[in-house]
């Protein structure tokens, strides 16, 4: 046993029994307060709580501080501004963030009375339903307040023994994050630029997270019990280590982590990456948001500020990350209709004009920007600016039509977006599905959308492209652009899904030759830290084989499942989804939805492909189902029951787009002329019918 383990084996062993320096802290309130509105509870699990009202006020004693003093403040689910004021006098905000957490705030010399004091907890305007107390007071600075031990942390790839960049975690015995003291560096803030001190990188430091470049950094705590997590994204395993502190100890504590997942010939990829900066609100600085992608394991990054061109060349150099990812310039053209990113961009480009609205217009202006080669529709059901590219009016989510007439041309679209979720995690997946079904190739992609250091973890949404991996600081971006326009994409939330047909034919490929039965294959791979309970084969958008996932392979591999399905005799074209149980860590907790349309919400991990193009009809090429509904219309008329009887063969698909194609020409699918033709139609073309005619206003 190493000298270092001894050291924290006698922690542990004596952390309960060890004789604690009493600490100038004082609770002032032991209570967690939920604040909110009554009868109006923001999310499901508040139901049935009265909230202590929308504001928290406490009064209490105390003696008047001529050094700074320490406030500890438990919080919740914050989301939007709340202001903390001791006697009228602001110390800040409650720290933005969903998560678990305890904040420490500076309590200015002189901000404390003798006698009677009151603290004040303001929400603002909006609904945000939060919980918030269990208020401590430290006569202390922070500095002291935070750092009655040290640990010095080192984390190493387990295999090679190398440092690696890294995330460290740390929670207090209730698993609330906790905010730690980092030696000879500051936190960094937005309103604090970082630089170099004792030629080290500074980290990125927020309450009970910070990111490493180095792999390695000394923290002050207080004494007391923690639980540690070193991670690095989600190819690696997570270490953790449980212990009690005692006062005025300095502890070494290397932690190995194991690379776990294995990704050769694939790239990790956020095509969706910010910065406070040069974007304006998030908090990840620019240098920050460098040690944030080392240590999550992204090898791709989209540097997508809004309507500005960022190159993170320099600043990986100068964080000393540069060998772990390849920069890629990129842009989020935000416009009033939409936002939308394309990479790479040629340096020194002009910005496109996001003043544009007119999405044919907008689009030649996107391809004109010079080396542009992908275009990505981001978080189509989200409302900025007043506007939701995917909503009623304007799409339809069945056929894939866009209900304002033009015909789509962007490349790609998110179907995954972790900062900002949908409370039907499907929702995206069905758009994309009606899309392909239409006749459009567009290429599933997940991103994080991360403005922030910890509140959203970058790379949690990401993207695997299919190229060659095997220096992550030099990738081929001509090579992974065209994967990424070929649909050779991987989406993961958590999980990674791969598939094959008849073990030769991969995502992105059109399987041709194929016999009356075909074989696929589909294999879930995670970190041991998640896991998979069902894994889901769809054709044409339509569910055909679903398998429940009982006992895993193996930690990482979740499950392998290999189906005998008969081939078609039209084209469709196969995605395989799997999707589990959400991660609650705090070292990679899944977020709730930016703009719920429930209160309920049942997060998954997702591992998703794009498709693989089914050859069925033996032509040598994919056809769409819209192409084929076009033909049984020109052959058989609009006459429902030859319809009907043509659509026999096809797939539900198929019947939905022949159903748009008859109300576009003037016969309402809805007729007694259909309802009688469609009684004694199989089922798979009745549910086709019947989805196209929900979209359809009523009568």
């Amino acid at each position: 046993m190493s000298r270092l383990n001894r050291g924290l084996s006698a922690v542990l062993l004596l952390g309960a029994v060890a004789s604690v320096v009493a600490q100038p802290l004082r609770v002032i309130d032991p209570k967690l307060y939920y604040l909110g509105t009554a009868g109006d509870p923001e999310w499901q699990e508040f139901a049935g709580k009265t909230p202590h009202g929308r504001r928290l006020d406490l009064k209490f004693t105390a003696q008047a501080n001529t050094n700074e003093s320490t406030l500890f403040i438990r919080q919740r689910d914050v989301k939007l501004d709340w202001i903390v004021e001791l006697n009228g006098r602001k110390l800040g905000k409650l720290f933005l963030s969903e998560q678990d957490l305890v904040q420490a705030l500076t309590v200015p010399a002189g901000a404390l009375l003798e006698g009677e004091n009151t603290l004040a907890i303001i929400p603002p305007k909006e609904r945000d339903d939060i919980e918030v107390g269990e208020i401590k007071l430290d006569s202390r600075p922070p500095k002291e307040a935070l750092h009655e031990s040290t640990l010095v942390l080192s984390v190493s790839d387990d295999e090679t023994q190398q440092p690696l960049p890294a995330r460290i975690t740390v929670t207090d015995k209730s698993g609330a994050l906790f905010p730690f003291h980092v030696e000879n560096s500051q936190p960094s803030t937005p309103d604090h630029q970082p630089s170099t001190i004792n030629d080290q990188p500074v980290l990125a430091l927020r309450p009970g997270v910070v990111y490493t470049g180095s792999g390695t950094v000394r923290i002050g705590l207080p004494a007391g019990y923690y639980t540690l997590y070193a991670s690095r994204g989600f190819e690696y395993g997570v270490r953790t280590q449980q212990f009690t502190l005692p006062p005025g100890q300095t502890y070494p504590l290397p932690m190995r982590i194991r690379r776990e997942v294995p990704t050769p010939g694939m790239v990790s990829c956020d095509t969706h990456v910010h910065t406070f900066t040069y974007s304006h609100h998030g908090d990840a600085t620019v240098e920050e948001r460098m040690l944030t992608l080392a240590g999550e394991g992204i090898e791709l990054p989209i540097a997508t500020d809004h309507d500005i061109l960022t190159d993170y060349s320099e600043p990986a150099r100068r964080m000393g990350v540069q060998d772990y990812f390849t920069p890629v310039i990129g842009d989020e053209v935000t416009t009033e209709a939409g936002h939308f990113n394309i990479f790479p961009v040629q340096p020194g480009s002009r910005v496109p004009d996001h003043r544009i609205t007119d999405w044919p217009r907008l689009m030649e202006e996107l391809r004109a920007t010079p080396d542009v080669r992908v275009v990505v529709l981001n978080h189509p059901r989200n409302i900025h600016s007043n506007f939701q590219p995917f909503a009623e009016k304007n799409f339809n989510p069945v056929t894939g039509e866009n209900r304002r007439g033009f015909e789509f041309s962007f490349d790609a679209v998110e179907v995954v977006n972790s900062s900002a979720l949908q409370s039907d995690l499907m929702l995206t997946f069905r758009d994309w599905f009606a899309l392909l079904n239409y006749g459009y190739r567009v290429t599933a992609v997940g991103s994080s959308d991360c403005h922030d250091v910890s509140r959203y973890i970058v790379g949690q949404g990401r993207s695997y492209v299919l190229c060659d991996d095997s220096n992550p600081g030099k990738i081929n971006l001509e090579e992974a652009c065209r994967s990424f326009l070929n649909g050779r994409v991987l989406v993961s939330l958590g999980l990674l899904t791969q598939m094959t047909v008849e073990d030769k034919f991969q995502v992105g490929d059109l399987a041709i030759g194929l016999g009356e039965l075909m074989r696929v294959t589909v294999t879930v791979l995670g970190p041991s830290w998640t896991s998979a309970d069902r894994v889901e084969l769809y054709a044409n958008g339509v569910k055909i084989r679903e398998q429940q996932i009982e006992t895993p392979v193996s930690p990482v591999q979740k499950t392998r499942v290999m189906w005998i399905v008969p081939k078609p005799a039209y084209d469709a074209y196969l995605v395989a989804i799997a999707s589990g149980p959400p991660v609650t860590g705090a070292y990679w907790p899944i977020p709730k939805p930016y703009q719920p349309n429930s209160r309920v919400w049942q997060p998954r991990v997702i591992g998703a492909t794009n498709p693989i193009w089914v050859d069925g009809d033996g032509d040598g090429k994919f056809t769409p189902p819209r192409v084929y509904a076009k033909e049984i219309v020109k052959r058989a008329g609009s006459e429902p029951k030859k319809l009907i009887a043509e659509l026999a063969k096809y797939d539900e698909a198929v019947a939905t787009q022949v159903a748009s194609l008859c109300q576009a020409a003037g016969r309402d699918v809805r007729s007694t002329e259909f309802e009688e033709a469609l009684e004694t139609a199989l089922q798979h073309v009745r549910r086709g019918f019947a989805a196209y005619a929900a979209t359809l206003p009523s009568k």
